[in-house]
């Protein structure tokens, strides 16, 4: 593997000759649909009180230790460049902020910080301080992050730009409710089958889950 940079971004040339998974990735690349989407709850009874009282948007610190859990994840750090197959050494986050007057969204780009409480607060003042709706194309380093606190949802679907090599995994998530005396919340994964299985869906599952319990310990 042959090591890369690129505007401060790490990443590794994959070489298809000897990666296990080149054929896989072939047959799933030329699919007419590459990829799938997942469901699952999350338990945020424990997450929903920390963020209480640090006094943080739960969006933004959802997206967080959304993304947080997800570069721990490998198969979620692969992509498509420029013909090759990659591997990001660490991916930044982008997410969709309403503006309630308007009710319209804009799409906010914040890379990854050390902790929760830096993320928030460098969230919070980019989301502000950005004037446009859309400030260009979303690179390929980010995990995409949409909120959605109306409905509790069981399943859902994305627009498709047509681009079989977008291997941007989406992250969604809904109304929590309850049940059996805990605070629950739909959460979906899109992901490129090229990278990612079923069995890294449910690792993040987990991972993502002891994310959202650890902050309280």
């Amino acid at each position: 593997m042959k090591m890369q940079n690129i505007m401060g971004k790490s990443y590794q040339v994959i070489d298809e000759t000897s990666w296990p998974r080149a054929m896989h990735c072939a047959v799933f690349r030329n699919s007419i649909e590459p990829a799938f989407c997942v469901t699952f709850d999350l338990d945020v009874t424990n997450f929903l009180k920390f963020v209480r009282e640090q006094d943080y948007s739960f969006t933004l610190a959802m997206t967080y230790a959304a993304c947080h859990a997800a570069n721990e994840i490998e198969a979620l750090r692969y992509r498509f460049l420029d013909g090759q197959i990659v591997l990001y050494d660490r991916i930044d986050t982008a997410f969709t902020y309403l503006n309630p007057e308007t009710e319209l969204f804009k799409v906010v780009s914040v890379p990854m910080c050390e902790s929760i409480g830096e993320y928030a607060a460098l969230a919070r003042k980019t989301a502000d301080e950005q004037e446009a709706y859309f400030t260009g194309p979303l690179g390929n380093d980010v995990f995409q992050c949409s909120p959605l606190p109306w409905v509790s949802f069981t399943s859902i679907t994305h627009t498709n730009s047509g681009k079989k090599d977008n291997a941007t995994p989406l992250f969604d998530w809904g109304k929590y409710y309850q049940k059996d005396g805990k605070l629950m919340m739909p959460f979906a994964v899109q992901a490129h089958h090229s990278f990612v299985d079923g069995l890294h869906i449910g690792r993040f599952a987990e991972l993502m889950q002891r994310e959202l319990d650890g902050y309280l310990n």
